[in-house]
């Protein structure tokens, strides 16, 4: 079949999140499974950085934006390792800036303006380009009014009528809300703007919109589907998610094996399989150890977390234990950026405790596969976590992984009890409440399986044996386009 996946990031081209990452992938492994699939994404300013060749397609557009049209450009380029085309709205204007979707912190006041304009943009570069696509895949808020402008205005996209929507949420928290008076760049009929369609607490909601319109609605797990349709964790659009339920699946992200395999990646140390990683890995944790001015210890456990210094991502669980755990003979090495009071956390502990401890502010690429090969244990203790993939990574380093039983961290470790360990089901350590003393409680077994040196091999044997490539999450979104144009085509003969 012909997909076109739309998304506002997208690797190599762009990135602030997971999203882009995913992006980048899935539609290689839809292409490796018989698919024809094109991914349209904004032409921010990073695209200098992407080593990609860019070409222009000769694709001139004038998109209506609220009383006026702005010009949009149509670039083309290529997904690396394989023919999926990537087609980059350029307007220079609105994605030349600095951030994607903010500078400093702050979002940009025209992200409603902007976004608009590139929803409206990719339907009418597809129909100038002949696409024909059978299913539209969208991705988070910036992609919603897609499948409302293709519902209610099927007149403007000649060639599109037929295509099914899809739209993805990865992550809740992120509704696209603006005010009510900006409906009107969306050229949308205000009739739509009421409690059951776009409006949400008197405000414009793009997110909403997508859920409303589309055909069918997925995320990136079983169990963040489940808690979505919750007061907790839905954002106040729960009760809809509950409307549509039976339109509404789950599907865990993959990763990337090209760029996560420690029998690849070049800026490992020492590459390994399964059947090398206890010697692969040793040679990884020293190779770490000294690169970040830890003791080289080969008996140490290694802690790692990798990731934003934000509450959402445990942090405030961990300050609570910090001084606990390190009385314990350990290492603990952080990477990553975020709330200034995190960073204050950590460079005090690097002061009190310079031989166990290493944090570095900010984010590099090498590092994070650095540590993610070289740590023995990675911390994990979301409040919530739609999906997550550094747990993933974890697992297929051989990095056991101590996670917090939520969304996509509750679908893909399993806890490590007498009962898994003895049938080689455990790969990690799960706890429940979102409490200190709960992550202490999973600490404190992970380290007492680490000192039986035959039990933690299991773990990290078994972490290694899943399949967490894209292929296994492409078969399960290649069943839902299924089941979308079913849906489709039985409406079309109603």
């Amino acid at each position: 079949m012909k997909v076109a996946l739309v998304a506002s990031e997208a690797v190599p081209f762009s990135k602030t999140g997971g999203l882009a990452d995913i992006a980048g992938a899935l539609p290689r492994a839809l292409e490796r499974h018989g698919h024809k699939v094109a991914l349209f994404i904004p032409a921010h300013h990073t695209l200098t950085s992407s080593k990609q060749p860019i070409t222009d397609t000769g694709v001139k557009l004038s998109i209506p934006v609220g009383a006026r049209f702005v010009e949009a450009h149509v670039l083309e380029s290529k997904l690396p390792n394989s023919q999926v085309t990537v087609y980059l709205i350029s307007q220079p204007a609105y994605f030349d800036r600095p951030g994607l979707y903010g500078a400093k912190g702050v979002d940009y006041e025209d992200n409603c303006e902007r976004f608009v304009f590139f929803s409206r943009a990719v339907l009418a570069a597809a129909s100038a380009l002949e696409l024909t696509p059978d299913i539209i895949h969208c991705n988070d808020w910036q992609t919603g009014l897609i499948p409302a402008y293709l519902k209610t205005q099927p007149q403007r996209t000649p060639g599109l009528g037929g295509a099914g929507t899809l739209f993805t949420i990865h992550n809740m928290a992120y509704l696209g809300l603006f005010k009510h008076w900006e409906m009107a760049l969306t050229g949308l009929e205000w009739r739509l703007f009421n409690w059951r369609q776009l409006e949400f607490h008197g405000m414009l909601c793009f997110l909403k919109a997508g859920l409303v319109f589309s055909d069918m609605i997925s995320t990136v797990s079983p169990t963040y589907a489940q808690e979505i349709q919750t007061p907790r964790f839905g954002s106040g659009l729960d009760e809809l998610l509950r409307l549509r339920q039976n339109d509404l699946r789950g599907i865990v992200n993959g990763i990337d094996l090209d760029a996560w395999s420690p029998a690849r990646e070049p800026m490992l140390a020492a590459n390994y399989d399964m059947t090398t990683a206890v010697s692969g890995k040793a040679a990884c944790k020293a190779w770490l150890q000294r690169a970040v001015g830890l003791p080289e210890r080969a008996d140490v456990p290694l802690l790692a977390q990798i990731g934003r210094l934000d509450p959402q991502k445990g942090w405030d669980l961990v300050a609570g234990i910090a001084d606990r755990l390190l009385a314990c003979d350990v290492q603990f090495v952080v990477l990553g950026e975020g709330h200034p009071r995190y960073h204050e956390l950590l460079l005090g502990l690097v002061e009190r405790y310079p031989q166990k401890v290493a944090a570095h502010l900010g984010f590099f690429d090498a590092l994070a596969h650095q540590i993610e090969a070289g740590a023995d244990l990675f911390l994990m203790p979301s409040l919530f976590e739609p999906c997550g993939l550094n747990q993933l990574y974890s697992l297929a380093h051989g990095t056991v992984p101590i996670v917090r039983a939520t969304g996509g961290l509750a679908d893909t470790v399993v806890d490590a009890t007498p009962q898994t360990v003895a049938d080689g089901s455990a790969t990690g350590f799960v706890f429940h409440e979102p409490t200190s003393d709960a992550l202490w409680d999973a600490i404190a077994r992970a380290l007492e399986h680490y000192r039986d040196h035959e039990r933690w091999r299991a773990l990290v044997h078994s972490g290694m044996r899943g399949d967490w490539s894209w292929d296994r999450g492409a078969r399960q979104y290649e069943l839902l386009y299924q089941e979308i144009l079913r849906r489709t085509a039985a409406r079309a003969s109603s």
